[in-house]
């Protein structure tokens, strides 16, 4: 009865030890999730900016197709609205 109760104690152990490693890991995990998410926010941040650089550019030097002359187009437009949105909302 006491070398069963003493597996029983051990396996617990092993088990409460098990438990905290992988406890641990998990949280180690959750972070690089956080931070990979983080990295890749500001990397597309980064992209959406260099197309606007790249679709002011090619403004500037009159490269732009009536396709790409009017997407330029269609987003002023949104920000237009935008700018007039966050406008009343102000002026409220």
């Amino acid at each position: 009865m006491e070398a069963t109760l003493k597996r029983i104690l051990d396996k617990l152990q092993q088990l409460t030890r098990r438990h905290k490693a992988l406890h641990q890991e998990n949280e180690r995990l959750q972070r690089y999730i956080r931070e990979t998410e983080e990295k890749l926010k500001q990397a597309q941040e980064q992209v959406q900016h260099l197309r606007t650089q790249l679709d002011v550019l090619k403004l500037n030097a009159g490269e732009l197709n009536a396709a790409d002359k009017k997407e330029i187009e269609k987003k002023l437009n949104g920000y237009l609205k935008e700018i007039d949105r966050c406008i009343a909302l102000l002026s409220e």
